[in-house]
């Protein structure tokens, strides 16, 4: 960490102690005098995803972000990614929090960013309710809870959010902001982000399967592996790009589907085998899985 950066550091005055259940280096009586406009508690692979992607949109500045991780080898790591950001292993003043830590340090991290000014909270936590997040905060404190799938890591997530009993319109704008910065944004009701979790949370997996199931397949019947998928992998990004912009699978699957065909012939085993069912079983499982978790 550079000179200019440990001199934000430089003014402390007292304040809360750092909860000990976040596994962050804790305070011991004071906190950084400094203020940003976000900080984000946690800096792994989703939370490192969601700055860039603040920084990338153009609507938050790098110097009114920070980011809080307590491995020292990742702050480093975070220190090169996010030039002009403050990387730190303490919770520092800020107006805004976005907590994306494991779902049983949450309470803490909520209460530790309000302890330091925080007045809007947005949880990315799976199973983590609002009603936990509302009594985390506290009066006065607005909380959304989203729900960001894996493609965010390239920019190209899917993701939900809801509102809990505090929260107002431009709360969601910023939440929406936020999560809008790596890939769309749906505003749902609550009860409905289980639905969310079985389709689109998690959708990745069923779509990687898949990708393993034709990769075999291909291999099977005789083309190498590092061909097979490479032919996959293009395959799911055609399509899933075809569908993008038409928005009309019945319709693709129409298209490519000639009577008698050799697309006939592999949809007709599909069909066989109940391939619609199995996949509303599917995630029916899944959104069961997650209400039980939540």
């Amino acid at each position: 960490m550079g000179a200019s950066r440990g001199s934000r550091f430089s003014r402390t005055r007292p304040g809360p102690a750092l909860d000990p259940r976040l596994g962050l280096v804790g305070h011991t009586g004071t906190v950084p005098m400094m203020s940003v406009d976000v900080v984000m508690i946690g800096g792994g692979n989703m939370g490192a995803a969601l700055l860039g992607g603040m920084i990338e949109s153009g609507r938050f500045r790098t110097d009114s972000l920070a980011v809080v991780e307590r491995l020292d080898e990742r702050r480093d790591a975070l220190t090169t990614m996010f030039p002009g950001v403050l990387v730190a292993a303490e919770i520092p003043n800020a107006s805004a929090a976005v907590i994306a830590v494991k779902p049983n340090d949450v309470p803490g991290a909520v209460a530790s960013a309000v302890a330091g000014g925080a007045t809007r909270i947005l949880s990315i936590a799976a199973g983590v309710t609002l009603a936990a997040l509302d009594a985390a905060a506290g009066d006065g404190v607005a909380v959304v809870r989203g729900m960001p799938n894996t493609p965010a890591l390239v920019g190209l997530g899917t993701s939900a959010i809801a509102g809990g009993a505090r929260a107002e319109e431009d709360d969601l704008d910023w939440a929406t902001d936020v999560l809008g910065s790596v890939g769309i944004v749906e505003r749902l009701d609550e009860s409905l982000l289980d639905a969310f979790t079985g389709v689109a949370g998690s959708g990745p997996a069923y779509v990687f399967l898949l990708a393993e199931a034709l990769t075999s397949a291909a291999v099977a019947e005789g083309l190498d592996a590092d061909v097979a998928e490479r032919i996959v992998a293009q395959l799911l990004l055609g399509s899933a790009t075809l569908l993008d912009r038409d928005r009309d699978p019945t319709q693709l699957r129409v298209n490519v589907t000639s009577p008698g065909g050799t697309t006939a012939a592999g949809l007709a085993r599909f069909e066989a085998a109940g391939f619609e069912g199995i996949v509303a079983d599917v995630v029916r499982a899944a959104t069961r899985r997650s209400r039980e978790l939540g």
